[in-house]
């Protein structure tokens, strides 16, 4: 094993990119300390708070013991004293013998120290589901399953969700549909989302992603928003949501609408919090501009204001009901076969494509045959042409001056 190897075991496991800003922000540490502390450049640390990258030998070290959480003081355990046979004989006697002091309060008999109890088991982990700001408890002590456990927080869940999609989207259909789709995506990878701080908060940023994204425009069906509320207030309110930019749009919602703080809101849009709280600030006023009763109150009376009236735009609009638990488990999981499928299709096909090929291709160069070409300006082919009468005459003299004709020299050895 290696020294570098050696050290990342040694390190316990660092939180996740969402935990890692918010536990840096909890320190009130900027991004530039934290990168001239472990020695690397800030956009390295950004990478590593967003899940790009991960740090790894020395620096993952530096980097833990950083931003790692400062332990809760305990209070001190103050331990009875021993009391042995011969001073537990003392006080068991008669108190009348030991005059008492005018001046003193009567003093207490001395605590018995309390058997030695059996080792208890370690305490069973919390459920996996726990939601801090909605004070849930969990309902029992017993283990559940992982169907259950998803079961109850879809429940607890899935409708206020779906109210908040559509006051980000205006749209009642996409709502229910990014809601969904966020909750299968959390059942395939829910051995992650179990363990999350804030699995509440996991369901809620990928709805919000799916429900953002720009090629629903492409959709006929969500291309245009639902008709507005005819209410006068609740027109004016849904009408100047939309009109926000979707960055400014979502930050409001997450402030006055769920009620998050700027730092959790920065690390789930994935901005610095100085941006979120410019963000919150401009769809302020381009919310007040539009409802005069948010222009004239105080900071806190206007968030909580603002906080009332998105809770009514949503709950007085009809909204889908999703779908049960158990369907959505099970849509997601013949999603997941499906691909699965897919894939393995896919790559058979890609393999038997390349199987073919290799069977089929030539083992040696072999050159093009060129097309045929039309020539011109050649004269056409001649012959031998056929002899006529005064040719044939001529040729028979001369054949008949040959066989009387002198003999041939022939030359002769002497």
């Amino acid at each position: 094993m290696t020294r570098s190897t050696t050290d990342e075991a040694a390190v316990p496991p660092l939180p996740s990119p969402k935990e890692r800003r918010r536990l840096r922000e909890a320190k009130s540490l900027s991004e530039e300390e934290v990168a001239a502390a472990v020695g690397v450049t800030r956009a390295t640390v950004r990478s590593w708070e967003t899940g790009r990258t991960s740090p790894r030998g020395r620096k993952r070290a530096l980097y833990a013991k950083l931003i790692a959480p400062e332990p809760a003081v305990k209070p001190e355990v103050v331990k009875p004293p021993v009391v042995t046979a011969e001073a537990a004989a003392v006080v068991a006697g008669p108190v009348a013998a030991v005059p008492a002091a005018p001046d003193l309060p009567e003093a207490s008999p001395l605590p018995e120290a309390p058997p030695a109890a059996p080792p208890a088991d370690p305490p069973p982990p919390p459920p996996p589901i726990s939601d801090t700001r909605s004070g849930a408890e969990a309902p029992d002590e017993r283990r559940v399953s992982p169907a259950e456990a998803f079961d109850e927080l879809y429940a607890r869940t899935a409708p206020g969700l779906v109210r908040q999609t559509y006051l980000l989207t205006g749209r009642r259909a996409l709502a229910r549909e990014s809601v969904e789709r966020a909750f299968e995506l959390a059942w395939q990878r829910w051995p992650e989302v179990a363990v999350d701080r804030d699995p509440a908060g996991w369901v809620r940023a990928a709805a919000y992603e799916y429900a953002m994204s720009p090629w629903h425009r492409l959709r006929r069906t969500h291309r245009h928003p639902d008709a507005p509320p005819t209410e006068p207030g609740k027109r004016a309110l849904f009408d100047a949501l939309l009109d926000l930019p979707p960055a400014y749009r979502r930050t409001l919602l997450l402030y006055d609408g769920v009620g998050l703080d700027l730092p959790e809101i920065a690390a789930e849009t994935e901005a610095s919090t100085p941006a979120a709280a410019g963000r919150l600030m401009t769809a302020r006023a381009a919310v007040a501009e539009r409802l005069p009763e948010l222009a004239d109150a105080a900071p806190a009376e206007q968030s909580a204001l603002l906080q009332d009236r998105l809770g009514g735009l949503a709950r007085a609009e009809h909204v889908p009901v999703p779908r049960p638990a158990r369907a959505v488990r099970t849509g997601s999981e013949n999603k997941a076969r499906l691909w699965t499928r897919a894939a393995v299709a896919g790559v058979a096909l890609l393999i038997a494509v390349t199987g073919l090929t290799l069977h089929t291709a030539p083992t040696h160069y072999e050159p093009p045959i060129s097309p045929p070409e039309r020539v011109g300006g050649v004269p056409p082919r001649g012959g031998p042409q056929k002899l006529t009468a005064q040719d044939l005459k001529l040729q028979k003299s001369l054949s008949e001056q040959l066989a009387h004709g002198p003999e041939r020299l022939v030359p002769r050895l002497e």
